[in-house]
C-alpha cells in the first residue's frame, strides 16, 4: 500500500504516491463525459456483435441475429445496375460495332462502360490516360501495330498478343543478339540504319553498312522503306513513334532481344458486350482509324 500520498501544491489534487525522476502523478480521475463514451462504445461493440456478422469460426463465421451479408447487398446492387443497363446492353449487344457511331445514346453508353472496364483491366498496364509507358502502346496516337479500326481493336482484344489464346497476335520479331543471328557490329550497324530511317543523328558510314542487313534480315517485315506492315504486327520505323524507345542503345536492346511483350486475351473474361464498349471506348480516344 502506497503512504507517501499527498496534496500537491499546485494543483491542490491528492498524488498517488508514485514519484519518477522527481516527477509525481496526480491521482486525478478521468473526466465523466470520457467515461460514459468509453462505455457506451463497449455497449456498442457488444451490440454489433450480436447484430452483425463478427468473429470467425472455423468454417465459417457468426452471423449475426440480422443475418446481414455485405456481399449479398453488393450483388444485389449490381444486379439492379445491370438490370436498369439491360436495355442499352441488349442493343449493344445486337448493333454491328460501325453503327455504335450512328446511336448518339448508344455511343454516350458504350463509352462510358469502356472506360470503366479499361481503368479496372487496362490503365495498370496503359496508363489512367490511355498514354501508355516504354512496352506498352500509347492508345492516344494514331500509330497501330495490328490496325486502329474497331474491328481490328476488338479483335486484339479478344486474342491478345503473343498470348495463350489459339488466334493470339503472334508476330515474333527474331532475337537477332540472344540467338547469335547477328554479331554485334551488325547489330549497331542495323540501329544505325534504324535512325537514319526515323531522322535522327546516325553514323553515315555504319548506316551504309546497316543498310544491307536490313534489308536481308527486316525488310521482309518493316518494309524496304521501314514502314511497317500492320498484318505482321511490325512498327513504322520512321515516324518517331517508339514503343521501347527510340535512342540507339534502345533500338539495339530491340534488335538484339526481340523484345515480345506480351497483352492477356480478354475473350473469356470479359463478356462480349463490355469488350465491345472497350473497343468503342479507345477507339474514341482519338488515334482509332
Amino acid at each position: 500500500m502506497t503512504t507517501n500520498r499527498e496534496i500537491d501544491a499546485v494543483t491542490g489534487v491528492e498524488t498517488t504516491g508514485h514519484v519518477w525522476d522527481g516527477i509525481k502523478e496526480l491521482n486525478k480521475p478521468l473526466p465523466r463525459w470520457w467515461l460514459l463514451t468509453f462505455y457506451a462504445t463497449i455497449v456498442w461493440a457488444i451490440g454489433y456483435w450480436v447484430v452483425y456478422p463478427a468473429f470467425p469460426t472455423l468454417t465459417s463465421y457468426t452471423k449475426g441475429i440480422w443475418n446481414y451479408s455485405q456481399r449479398e447487398t453488393v450483388a444485389k446492387d449490381v444486379s439492379a445496375a445491370r438490370s436498369a443497363q439491360s436495355g442499352y446492353r441488349d442493343k449493344l449487344a445486337a448493333t454491328p460495332l460501325d453503327d455504335v457511331k450512328k446511336d448518339p445514346d448508344l455511343l454516350r453508353f458504350a463509352v462510358a462502360g469502356g472506360g470503366a472496364a479499361f481503368q479496372t483491366n487496362c490503365a495498370p498496364c496503359h496508363g489512367r490516360g490511355a498514354q501508355g509507358f516504354a512496352g506498352y502502346p500509347n492508345l492516344n496516337d494514331d500509330d497501330w501495330l495490328w490496325g486502329g479500326t474497331l474491328a481490328d481493336i476488338e479483335k486484339t482484344l479478344q486474342v491478345g498478343i503473343r498470348s495463350d489464346h489459339k488466334d493470339a497476335r503472334a508476330t515474333q520479331m527474331p532475337k537477332y543478339g540472344l540467338e547469335k543471328l547477328l554479331d554485334e557490329s551488325q547489330i549497331s550497324d542495323a540501329a544505325e540504319f534504324v535512325l537514319k530511317l526515323s531522322g535522327q543523328k546516325f553514323d553515315a558510314a555504319a548506316a551504309d553498312r546497316g543498310a544491307k542487313t536490313f534489308t536481308e534480315q527486316c525488310a521482309a517485315c518493316h518494309g524496304p522503306a521501314g514502314k511497317g506492315m500492320q498484318e505482321q504486327g511490325a512498327p513504322n520505323l520512321t515516324d518517331g513513334i517508339w514503343l521501347y524507345g527510340g535512342s540507339k542503345a534502345a533500338i539495339v536492346e530491340s534488335i538484339r532481344t526481340g523484345r515480345g511483350g506480351v497483352m492477356p486475351a480478354w475473350g473469356g473474361r470479359l463478356d462480349p458486350v463490355t469488350l465491345k464498349s472497350l473497343a468503342v471506348y479507345v477507339h474514341s480516344l482519338g488515334g482509332g482509324k
